[in-house]
Parts: structure tokens; sequence; C-alpha cells
């Protein structure tokens, strides 16, 4: 989990569905009369609610997690396993089925019939029906787990692969050159190693490097574990959730063999012509940035957003205490290989004091010629933002619920712009299914994608979408 915030300076604000499509934001801090009723479903007058789809049963007592897409299928993670849902009619999305495999977080990424899923908590061993062990006993197991989804009601645990510090979050990428349509890499993020753990010893200043033959994924095996931080990472910097002891998130751009990572301390660029040994080309730190939790880029590659996860995800930092530049989004160009700083967003609506309020997984609204992310923050629903002008983005859509009636954490994991509609994985709701419709974002509708894992991004056109490969 580990994730946080917002930026903006104003009170949460409702508009009636009723109301003109131009947003006008309040300016006032929130009050008790601003927050929504517990559950309840609240947006600007261009956002949709579409539907929401509970979580199975036997995920039902688990949160939710990433999603990954492939034709009209969603993959949705869950602590206890995953589901398939069916979207080719997003008003009526179906449970196809579901696993009961539990280990978290169970990132998720899908290449055709593969499904792979990230486990980084320590087990009794590698399979559905292990149970929480320490990873101080030396047999603990902690990795990837490979499932074959070609029958999509009965997907099939295949292989497992054990990583040092396990599976916080996996990333998909594509083989290079002659390997292109034959293997995909695995970059594997795990961190917070510990002497006491045999698998997981410091500094670990590095990532796992998985590769699978496509057409013989039960070889899959570690390649390589080349070390990101060859002279140690930000450990020192006050204010830091925790030190740089590895990765938390990375994302590729790989027909430009660029990845930007999110490294708990350190946000880094890298050239990952050499599949098997990236290499850093840019490091930035920022003294407001307290766990460097995720990155997108934007269509063009010259621009990338790292999320903060201040308060680790459970902490209610959407409010005028925190205040607008601790737990944003960091919104950099990149000018000859340098990241230059521009700006700073967090969504413009304060939440309640029991709201987990987090900048979280967003990815990008595919319209040529503008830089639009959608993106999760927990308890603070879903925003809409364009920051084709990086110095001054702007929330132009949101969707949220007021405060988890259970009273405690809860919100949207994930929100993703799939082929037309915003997909959002709620920790305790289920699916939720939006529609935007703005003249910014409406040229979108245009792209499809045959597949979209967010963090191994591929270019879009204007009115035909090109498929991940």
């Amino acid at each position: 989990m580990l994730s946080p915030l917002r930026k903006g300076l104003t009170g949460r604000f409702l508009i009636a569905a009723a109301a003109a499509a131009a947003l006008v934001l309040a300016t006032v801090p929130a009050q008790a009369s601003d927050i929504p009723a517990p559950g309840q479903v609240v947006t600007s007058a261009n956002v949709t609610h579409v539907t929401n789809v509970p979580k199975p049963a036997g995920l039902e007592n688990t949160i939710n997690t990433d999603i990954a897409f492939q034709g009209d299928y969603a993959y949705v993670g869950n602590y206890g396993g995953f589901s398939i849902y069916d979207i080719r009619d997003p008003k009526h999305v179906k449970v196809v089925s579901s696993v009961v495999c539990p280990g978290s977080q169970m990132d998720v990424t899908v290449h055709d019939n593969l499904l792979f899923t990230a486990v980084d908590s320590s087990r009794t061993d590698d399979s559905c029906n292990s149970t929480a062990q320490s990873a101080s006993i030396k047999e603990s197991w902690e990795g990837v787990r490979i499932f074959d989804i070609s029958d999509k009601r009965n997907p099939k645990y295949i292989k497992s692969v054990e990583t040092n510090c396990g599976s916080h979050t996996l990333t998909q990428v594509p083989g290079r050159g002659r390997d292109r349509n034959k293997v995909v890499y695995l970059y594997v993020s795990s961190y917070s190693p510990n002497a006491t753990f045999p698998d997981c010893q410091p500094p670990h200043d590095k990532i796992s490097v998985i590769k699978v033959p496509l057409r013989r994924p039960t070889e899959a095996a570690v390649v390589s574990t080349p070390v990101i931080f060859p002279d140690g990472g930000n450990e020192t910097q006050p204010g830091l959730l925790l030190p740089t002891t590895g990765c938390h998130d990375i994302t590729v751009y790989a027909e430009r063999d660029i990845a930007a990572g999110a490294c708990m301390g350190d946000g880094v660029l890298l050239d990952i012509s050499n599949r098997e040994n990236p290499v850093i080309t840019a490091r930035v730190t920022d003294p407001n940035f307290a766990f460097w939790h995720s990155a997108t880029f934007n269509n063009e590659g010259n621009k990338v957003i790292f999320t903060d996860e201040l308060g680790g995800g459970g902490a209610a930092t959407c409010n005028e205490a925190t205040g607008p530049n601790r737990g944003a989004d960091a919104i950099f160009d990149i000018r000859r290989g340098r990241l230059v700083f521009k700006s700073y967003y967090k969504i413009p609506r304060y939440q309640g004091p029991t709201e987990n309020c987090v900048a979280h997984n967003g990815s990008l609204v595919p319209v040529k010629g503008r830089d639009i992310l959608v993106q999760a923050w927990y308890q603070g629903g879903v925003s809409v933002v364009d920051f084709t002008d990086s110095a001054h983005p702007k929330e132009i859509g949101f969707f949220e619920r007021g405060p988890d009636p259970s009273g405690g954490s809860g919100g949207i994991w994930s929100a993703y712009y799939y082929n037309g509609h915003i997909y959002g994985s709620d920790f305790n709701f289920g699916l939720d299914v939006l529609r935007v419709n703005d003249r910014r974002t409406d040229p979108a509708r245009w792209v499809r994608f045959d597949r979209l894992n967010v963090q191994t991004q591929s270019s879009y056109g204007g009115w035909l979408g090109l498929a991940e490969e």
C-alpha cells in the first residue's frame, strides 16, 4: 500500500448534474456541510457515474488494488487474489471469474494469455493456500505469480518466481530487437531490507529483472538484479517516509527506451536500451516529497509526473494544515535528459478528518496535442487534470464519495482511462465505471487500445490508437 495526497487551496465543492459544463471551483475552506454523507457519490457536471460492481464473493473482505486491461476485459488485483471483468458493455460490467490467492499487493499486468501478479507479503510458500509467515524464516516466499488466463472463467496458476524482498509492484517491459515478440521482461520493485531477512538483505539498492519466454512461460526466471543506486540513494533527507532502498514503482516508455522510477526518496530517469541492465541517467530529490510513489510520462515523452505518498496511504492529509506542496504530484519537463521541476498539483477539495487521501495511480487520457491525466486519490476520489501547461495544471473534472461508512480507510486505488471510460478500483466498493463528457477529453473516444498496462506506456495518435507493444 503506502501512498498519499493533494494540492489545491479550496474547499470541497459539488456541482449538480444540470449545472453548466464549465467548472467553477469554490475558494473557501471545507466546512462540515461541504462533506458528502458517508458513501454518497458526488461529481463535477461533466463526469457521470455509469455503474458500480461490488467485489465478488471470496474477495469481499480484502481490498482492491491495481487494474490491467486487454480486449474486452479488466483484471483487478486484490489483496486476496484477483478478478476478471467483462467490460464490453460499460453500463453492464460483469464478473467473469475471481481467484482467491492471498498475497498483497497483487499488482497486475497482462500479456496475451498471461497474467502476472506481485506478492510483497511474506508467505509460507508460493501456493494460493499459503499463509503469512515472517521473512526472517529462510523458507518463506514472496515474489511473482504467473497465471494462464486463456480460459477467462478458469484461470490457472502455472509458475512462481521468488525475488529479493518480494514484489511490491511489477512493470512489464517488451523485448527489444530480435526478442521483441519472443520475450517480455518484468521489472520488479521492492524495498525495506532487513539484516534478519535472509532473502532481503541491505542495502538492496536494486531491482529484480525477470525474463519470460512467451512460448515457454514456465521457464520464467530472474536474469539480473541491477543495482540502480551504486552509490546509495537518498537516505538522510528530513521528512522521508522511508530511506531509499530500491524503488516503489517504475514506468517504462519502451519505444523510447526510457523509464521513470519512483524510488522512495528519489525520482529517476533510466536508460532501458539494455533491458536487463537499466541505468540511471537523471536523478532528483525534493524536500516536499516524503515517498516517491509512481510516475507517468506524457505522450511526447518530454514530461513526467511523479506522485508523493505522504502518510503512507492511511493519513488524512488533503487538508489546509498539510498545504499545497506536500503529498502532491510533481510535474517535471524533460530537457536534454534532465528533470526540470515545473509545478505541484493537488486536488482542490479538502477532505474530512477520517478520509485517507492520497495522490495515487493514474493514466493519460489519450488526446492528441494535450496532456490530460485521470488520477486516483483514495478517499479524495478521481481527478481529471489538464497539465498541458506544466507550470499551471488544473482540474477539469472529478468523482468522489463521502467518507467510507465504516469510518476507516477506503477510496479509489487506481483510476485509468480505457477505450472511452474511466475505471476506478475502490478498496471496499469494488469497480467503478465513469464517463467524462468534455470538449477537452472528447477526442479520446476515438482512440482504441488492444491492451493497457499503465506502467508500460506506449504512444497514441489522434484518431487511431496504437495498441501497446
